[in-house]
């Protein structure tokens, strides 16, 4: 049995593709199960799949860029004209040497010459959209799936026609679920003596986040204590102005990362006790799933503004606070974050978070898989 993975560009598409691809060899009971990827070249997919043992193959792939630019108009020229039409030859000639049995696509630009290619070829195609309002990869890719599982509740999510929809939850890594407090006292040097916040944007961090923290920094650490996840390309910047800004004692309590390897995601997460985030689906799903109170401040900027959406159809539920950057000011953000421990809306946002969870998503994805091809 061979199955093969596509999507790619950022996070959101590589860990659930790996919260899948580990639970069909946990289920699976076919000796000679064959697991794949085919996508577009990029930092998580080349470290994190090899790690799975996971066969991958990379293709060229184009992105249309909505910002809207001299430049841009002619990468998106270059992109449509060259990128994708040779991507597209690129998967067909390996779909016709591997012979995956189905595909797996996880959305983004990345997929696209790949489904194209598997539905020529005949392959069964199923599909995965994370974020309540589906992005132009799986628009275009819709009429061409035999199931499309989709994140949010069926009226949260646009676009797609009911009778290929089912609604399943975003897939996470189980792995997320087993952190213990214990150990991140010992990996972060937590004290406990004050409520613990963790802080990130999503797998490649946030600059604007890191900005509106840097200037509430010092009088955030006198309520809190901070795990900050700043992002490969913002560290060493966040860094040297943090040490400009903060004194010994507040350096205790502020504990500084690039990026959070996932045995220590799963233990900041277990040791938090209210999470500051983008509002990808991936986020939200995790969040969920470990019932934690949370603060969201969607990308403005994401296609379809789907980041928005999202957020909003998990506020709906009274599962978290959402803060668009619109309205967004350092003081105000910290006012809003005091007023949820002081109001104890952080407890009720933590049983309402764990109601919204579906913590079977990647379970009913895997046993799809293997009865459709069975």
């Amino acid at each position: 049995m061979k199955i093969l993975f596509t999507g790619g560009g950022t996070g959101g598409h590589i860990f659930p593709i790996i919260a899948v691809a580990r639970e069909l060899k946990k289920v699976s009971l076919e000796e000679k199960l064959i697991l794949c990827y085919m996508g577009p070249e990029d930092d998580f997919a080349s470290i994190f799949l090899p790690q799975e043992e996971i066969k991958t193959k990379f293709i060229l792939s184009g992105k249309i860029r909505r910002y809207w630019n001299f430049i841009t108009f002619f990468q998106n020229i270059f992109d449509i004209l060259i990128k994708i039409p040779l991507g597209i030859i690129q998967s067909f000639l390996i779909l016709f040497f591997w012979a995956p049995d189905i595909i797996f696509s996880k959305g983004g630009y990345g997929s696209l010459p790949v489904v194209l290619s598997g539905w020529i070829l005949r392959i069964p195609i199923l599909l995965h959209e994370s974020d309540a309002a589906p992005g132009l990869a799986n628009r275009i890719l819709s009429k061409f799936a035999h199931k499309i599982f989709v994140s949010f509740p069926l009226r949260e999510t646009e676009y797609f026609p009911l009778k290929k929809m089912l609604s399943v939850g975003n897939p996470i890594r189980e792995e997320l679920l087993r952190g213990n407090r214990e150990e991140a006292k010992n990996i972060f040097k937590l004290n406990y003596k004050k409520p613990v916040i963790l802080i990130f944007g999503g797998s490649q961090g946030s600059e604007r986040i890191n900005e509106m923290l840097l200037e509430i920094l010092p009088q955030a650490l006198k309520d809190f204590e901070i795990i900050h996840q700043a992002g490969e390309k913002n560290y060493y910047q966040v860094k040297r102005e943090t040490e400009a800004i903060l004194s010994k004692e507040f350096q205790k309590n502020y504990h500084l990362y690039s990026f959070l390897r996932e045995t220590e995601l799963k233990h900041a997460m277990a040791a938090v006790d209210c999470i500051i985030a983008r509002a990808g689906s991936g986020t939200i799903f995790e969040i969920a799933a470990l019932g934690k109170p949370s603060i969201l401040i969607p990308l403005p900027e994401a296609a379809q503004n789907h980041q928005v959406k999202n957020a909003y159809a998990f506020a709906k539920s009274e599962a978290c606070m959402v803060l668009e950057e619109t309205n967004l000011t350092p003081h105000f953000f910290l006012e809003k974050l005091k007023n949820l421990f002081s109001l104890k809306a952080n407890e009720k946002m933590a049983r309402r978070a764990k109601e919204f969870s579906k913590p079977e998503a990647v379970r009913t994805i895997a046993q799809y898989i293997l009865e459709y091809l069975k």
